[in-house]
């Protein structure tokens, strides 16, 4: 969704560049039929003018001033019809967008603090079935520490089931609300066209008119319901819900402004190399959760992040160390973000901007766009 937001806003913005130009040619063709309309009355005042008028009863001037009249009745309807155009996308679509911002911030937050509880209870119960297993290691009373040890691992095994379904139900939800904005869209652009449509059968024709008439039911179709989870989409969700078939631990971060290339594919989850095990009881591998993955996907660029091969010796006993790794890991990468240049820019005289050409690469200094800007060095130049 951080690619989606930033792309309302450009599409609002070259909506009121389409409205000005709209209006721009509707001013325009005003004056030009006005001005037509002028000349058919100077002509209708010519000898050859009065002279037509008298063997056919209709003057040339007559004939400027009504075609004068008609187009400026077109461009009138035109111009009603973009009031439309902007009271129901342009500012429909800056509504929606900012106080869609808020709701995601918040969405985010409740999600990263719900995951880490969940964590938090599972690692507990990974260390207290530690301890109760040295504990019975040449102990007397063996019996009693191996119920023990049963109950400990009946817990961590709902856990691990409690966080599987937590993330298929956050990765379910986070589906739909991507899908619900896209439709938000088609919805708004489909009533806009049907008013277009109403324009056209009146203006423009029969072909016209019949041309959107068949787009029209087809694109209401595709987003007839929001709600609907698509077949491939199910079947992610239930391999998700299987027990350690997705990874679990790890707090979610909010991502960059980089490029998301796939939602849904062999890319979809990003699986972190650190593990905490415990065995032989069910292994709780650490790992990053698929739906903060679709917060963090790039999405204009991709991240500059060289693998590095799993150390067996990293995989220790102690849940705390795998945890404090996994974080430590998360905050290099977030210091050190790299995005490439989708098109060329001169700073000029301005110190403060950067240049750049089209594919270079920058290195942010901060991860989060403040008041719309990016910071960062060219990795090149080092500016």
């Amino acid at each position: 969704m951080e690619q989606f937001n930033p792309g309302l806003r450009n599409l609002i913005n070259l909506g009121k560049n389409y409205e000005k130009a709209v209006n721009a040619m509707v001013v325009a063709g005003r004056s030009y039929y006005d001005s037509l309309a002028k000349i058919g009355d100077i002509s209708a005042d010519s000898p050859v003018s009065k002279e037509l008028e008298t063997r056919l009863c209709f003057p040339t001037g007559q004939v400027l001033v009504e075609i004068s009249r008609t187009h400026k009745k077109l461009n009138d309807s035109l111009e009603e019809s973009f009031k439309k155009f902007h009271k129901e996308i342009i500012s429909e679509l800056e509504k929606k967008t900012d106080l869609d911002v808020k709701y995601m911030t918040a969405t985010l937050k409740r999600y990263q603090t719900e995951h880490r509880s969940k964590l938090d209870s599972l690692e507990k119960s990974q260390a207290e079935l530690k301890k109760i297993r040295r504990k019975s290691q040449g102990a007397r009373n063996v019996m009693k520490y191996e119920h023990k040890e049963m109950e400990y691992l009946e817990t961590v095994s709902s856990r691990q089931t409690d966080i599987q379904r937590f993330i298929a139900e956050g990765c379910r939800e986070a589906l739909l609300e991507e899908k619900r904005r896209f439709c938000f869209l088609v919805d708004k652009h489909c009533s806009f066209t049907q008013h277009m449509h109403f324009y056209h059968a009146q203006v423009s024709g029969r072909h016209c008119a019949e041309f959107l008439n068949a787009k029209l039911p087809g694109w209401q179709e595709i987003c007839s319901d929001a709600t609907k989870v698509p077949e491939k989409v199910k079947m992610m969700i239930e391999e998700i819900r299987t027990p350690g078939s997705t990874p679990i631990s790890g707090t979610p971060q909010p991502s960059p402004m980089i490029e998301r290339n796939t939602m849904i594919g062999n890319n979809f989850y990003a699986h972190n190399e650190n593990a905490s095990k415990v065995p032989p009881a069910p292994v709780g591998r650490a790992y990053t959760s698929p739906l903060v993955d679709m917060f963090n996907n790039p999405a204009m660029g991709p991240k500059v992040s060289p693998e590095r091969p799993t150390n067996p010796a990293e995989n220790s006993d102690d849940a705390s160390l795998s945890r404090s790794t996994s974080v430590a890991t998360g905050l290099n990468i977030m210091k050190r973000q790299k995005v490439k240049t989708i098109f060329p820019h001169t700073a000029g005289n301005n110190k403060t901007l950067l240049s750049f050409a089209q594919g270079d690469t920058i290195i942010l200094l901060v991860s989060e766009e403040k008041d719309g800007w990016l910071y960062g060095e060219h990795e090149s130049t080092k500016v």
